[in-house]
């Protein structure tokens, strides 16, 4: 016998993965995530092709997004982001994911649990990972999500409707502080590094002090074995320091490689998430080593170009550009920031029902 779950497919940014209605999955988080990888990998627990589920071989196409309708005032969506650790049979609730994001109110408004406005819907989404909360609109013409339209996300094959993510107070939304360690910059291992949380740990480290020059493919950068255990010694040492204990079978901190940008935008990255490169770079990444820019004496503010003055930061990446907007001020002599804004698309792949093997659900 098989157990039959509700299920939709959406491509978020430059991610995919499952979305479900948290009613339809255990409350028990051991049931629930028993139930998340028998969708993502079926009978095949730890198979990297992921070849028996829903799963897409990838730690890009392996996300499980977990939403239902909030219960505190002021917020319409909780999202909790689910990463299926491919290869490991894991489940890991250790981050949240902002391309995945771009898909939750498109899945609520889809679902049933929101109603959407003509023209527009917007709703404020707690990302229960971490506690963050982000102001999501979507187009929603004659109250449908629209999926098409001109925007374009790098990364991501043609263009799609804009949707627009205001990410707000998201500073140490995992580590308590943006800059977790107290400095802008901190030497681990006789390597200069910054340690920064604007939604996303990371860990921001030259190319030229790692030996390379950061504009390499990341299946030549996921092949240097020595680069890579550099970057897991460095990872390693920066989890404690940055409140987030021991980090072996985390997938945070993220190891963040910038150089300087060689095709107009103000900082150039190779993202390690945390163990192959990024074919592009996350949100909250890019969020993060954005900040990382504004901020003087952090890797990235030594290594960018000038900022434009409308407080915009274009982050190149292997796959093009992510371009991220500021709203900041000054309280007490020091910068805060007060919203990340971002352009994603997202697109409905499918809907349906997932079976999975009868277990201990």
């Amino acid at each position: 016998m098989q157990l039959a779950i509700p299920y939709m497919h959406f491509r978020g940014g430059s991610s995919k993965g499952l979305f479900f209605n948290a009613a339809d999955l255990p409350s028990n988080e051991e049931q629930r995530n028993e139930m998340v990888l028998a969708a993502m990998e079926g009978l095949g627990l730890g198979d990297e092709r992921q070849i028996d589920g829903l799963g897409g071989g990838t730690s890009l196409t392996s996300k499980v997004a977990v939403v239902s309708l909030a219960n505190e005032p002021g917020v319409d969506i909780d999202y909790l982001f689910l990463q299926v650790v491919v290869g490991k049979g894991v489940v890991s609730a250790g981050q949240t994911c902002g391309n995945i994001l771009a898909g939750v109110v498109a899945f609520a408004i889809e679902a049933g649990l929101l109603k959407a406005h003509t023209g527009h819907t917007t709703a404020t989404v707690r990302m229960v990972n971490t506690g963050g909360i982000c102001e999501v609109t979507v187009e929603t013409p004659g109250g449908l999500v629209n999926y098409a339209g001109d925007a374009k996300v790098d990364g991501v094959p043609g263009t799609a409707a804009p949707v627009i993510c205001n990410y707000l107070h998201i500073e140490g939304a995992t580590c308590g502080a943006l800059l977790p360690t107290g400095s802008v910059a901190d030497v681990i291992n006789g390597i200069e590094v910054t340690c920064i949380d604007n939604g996303m740990p990371s860990v921001l480290v030259r190319a030229a002090d790692l030996g390379i020059t950061g504009y390499e493919t990341p299946a030549q950068l996921d092949g240097n074995l020595t680069l890579k255990k550099t970057l897991e010694s460095l990872r390693l040492a920066a989890g404690p320091l940055m409140r987030l204990g021991d980090v072996r079978d985390k997938t945070v901190p993220k190891m963040c490689i910038v150089s300087p940008p060689t095709h107009g935008g103000v900082i150039n990255t190779r993202t390690f998430i945390p163990h192959v490169c990024h074919e592009a770079i996350g949100v909250l990444g890019a969020t993060s080593v954005a900040a990382g820019c504004l901020i003087a004496g952090t890797i990235a503010w030594q290594t960018c170009a000038a900022l434009p003055e409308d407080g915009t930061v274009s982050v190149e990446h292997p796959a093009g550009e992510f371009t991220v907007m500021f709203e900041t001020q000054l309280e007490n002599g020091t910068m805060v920031i007060r919203r990340s804004g971002v352009v994603r698309t997202a697109r409905l792949l499918s809907k349906g029902l997932v079976y999975i093997p009868e277990g201990r659900y």
